[in-house]
C-alpha cells in the first residue's frame, strides 16, 4: 500500500493564524495586498495535499495506492466482467468527466459498462434504478448516492448480491470499507471549500460583507465544502457572512438565482457571494447580473464550462477549489478490478485540491478534464 497523505493541519493553522491576525490589525483600504498576500502563500501551502478525512473519519490515501500491475490487468481482462454506473445526477461538467474517466479505464481494463443511469437527485428513483440495475448481475457497481439513509437498505442488497461496490463522495450509513464496500473515492472537499475562501479573501482585499449559498441535504462532501469555507473565512476578522441560504435543487441554479437575488436586495453592500458548487454560482452570476452588479466577487467550487467562461473573462467569478473528476473515475474503475482479484483496497481515496482563478483557468481546465479546454472558454480568455 502506498504512503498515506500528509495532513498539513499545522501548517494551514499557522498560515490562518497568520492571515487571521493580520486582517485585523492591517490598513482599512479598500483592498489589503498584505491580506491577498497571505492568501497566495496559504495556497502554495496547501498545494497538493489533502485536508478531508473520509465519512468514517479515514486517513485518505494517494490514488496511486489503487494501481494494478500488467499480470492484474491481464487476470481482469480474463474475467470478462461487467460493470456499471448509478449517478445521483448526471447535469454538470464534474459528472460527465467522472463517467468519462470510467468509461476510459473499465475499456483498458477489459470491463463491459452494462448500464448508466442518472437520479436526478431524487432518492426513490435511485433505488428504483439501483434495483433495476442488480437484475443484470453487474460485477462492479460504481455510484454516489443521494441520500445516505434513504438508500442504505439498497446498496446493502446489491453488496450481499455479491456486487463490488465502489463509492464516489458519499457513504451509505451502516455500510463497512472492506465488508461491504470496496473503497470510496472522492476530492478534497473540505479542501476545496478552504482553497474558495482564500480566492475570495483576496478578491476582498480582506475584509467586506459575504453571501453563502450552501447544499441543503444529508450529503456529506457538500457539508464538507461549507464547512472548509466558513472556518477559513472566520479567521479574517473583517470579512463578514452576513447572510446564508441552504437550496435542495434540483434546480439548484435557478434556485441559487432567487436566494443570490434575495441577498443583494437586502445588503445593497455585498461584496461577495459563495457557491458551494459551478451550477450554484450560475445561478449567483444570473443574480448579480441581473442587478447590474457586476462588480460582485464569486467563488465555488467544481471548474464547470460556465463558470470558467467567467474565470477567463475575469469577470464575476474571481476563483474556485477544482475537483479531478477524470482521475477520479479512472481511480474508481481500477479500485473495482483490484477487488475482483480479491486484491486489499484502501477505504478512502481522495485527489488534492486544485486552486484555480483567471491566471490558470486554462491550464487547470487540461489538468481536470485530460481535454484542451472547449473554444467557448478559451476563446474567452481576456489577457
Amino acid at each position: 500500500m502506498k504512503p498515506k497523505f500528509r495532513i498539513a493541519t499545522a501548517a494551514v493553522a499557522i498560515a490562518l493564524a497568520t492571515a487571521g491576525c493580520s486582517a485585523a490589525t492591517t490598513s482599512t483600504s479598500s483592498k489589503d495586498p498584505g491580506v491577498s498576500k497571505q492568501a497566495d502563500e496559504a495556497l502554495a501551502e496547501i498545494q497538493g495535499q489533502v485536508l478531508s478525512k473520509g465519512p468514517n473519519g479515514e486517513e485518505p490515501e494517494s490514488a496511486d495506492a489503487a494501481e494494478l500491475t500488467a499480470d492484474e490487468v491481464s487476470k481482469v481482462k480474463a474475467m470478462n466482467a461487467t460493470a456499471a454506473i448509478v449517478m445521483h445526477y448526471g447535469g454538470n461538467d464534474w459528472a460527465t468527466a467522472q463517467i468519462a474517466g470510467l468509461k476510459s479505464e473499465f475499456t483498458k481494463l477489459g470491463i463491459t459498462l452494462i448500464a448508466n443511469t442518472d437520479a436526478n437527485f431524487k432518492p426513490d428513483l435511485q433505488v428504483s434504478q439501483l434495483q433495476t440495475v442488480m437484475t443484470k448481475k453487474p460485477d462492479i457497481v460504481v455510484s454516489i448516492p443521494t441520500d445516505p439513509v434513504a438508500t442504505a437498505s439498497a446498496y446493502k442488497a446489491a453488496a450481499a448480491a455479491g456486487a463490488k461496490l465502489v463509492f464516489m463522495d458519499n457513504v451509505p450509513n451502516g455500510m463497512t470499507a472492506g465488508k461491504d464496500y470496496v473503497s470510496d473515492v472522492s476530492a478534497d472537499n473540505y479542501g476545496n471549500g478552504v482553497v474558495s475562501a482564500y480566492e475570495m479573501v483576496k478578491a476582498l482585499g480582506g475584509q467586506g460583507k459575504i453571501g453563502a449559498i450552501f447544499h441543503q441535504a444529508d450529503f456529506f462532501v457538500t457539508k464538507q465544502r461549507y464547512q472548509g469555507f466558513t472556518d477559513t473565512i472566520k479567521k479574517f476578522p473583517k470579512i463578514k457572512i452576513v447572510a446564508t441560504t441552504g437550496i435542495a435543487g434540483p434546480d439548484f441554479a435557478g434556485q441559487a438565482q432567487v436566494a443570490a437575488s434575495a441577498m443583494l436586495t437586502k445588503h445593497p453592500d455585498l461584496a461577495g457571494i459563495w457557491g458551494v458548487w459551478d451550477v450554484p454560482a450560475e445561478g449567483i452570476m444570473a443574480a448579480a447580473r441581473a442587478a447590474g452588479n457586476q462588480n460582485l466577487k464569486i467563488a465555488t467550487e467544481d471548474l464547470g464550462t460556465n463558470v470558467a467562461i467567467a474565470l477567463a473573462k475575469n469577470k464575476l467569478v474571481v476563483g474556485l477549489g477544482a475537483q479531478r473528476p477524470f482521475d477520479q473515475g479512472v481511480t474508481e474503475a481500477k479500485l473495482g478490478a483490484l477487488a475482483l482479484l480479491g486484491k486489499s483496497t484502501p477505504a478512502y481515496v481522495a485527489v488534492p485540491a486544485l486552486p484555480v482563478d483567471h491566471s490558470n483557468v486554462l491550464k487547470a481546465w487540461q489538468q481536470v478534464y485530460h481535454a484542451a479546454p472547449p473554444a467557448s472558454v478559451a476563446d474567452s480568455f481576456q489577457k
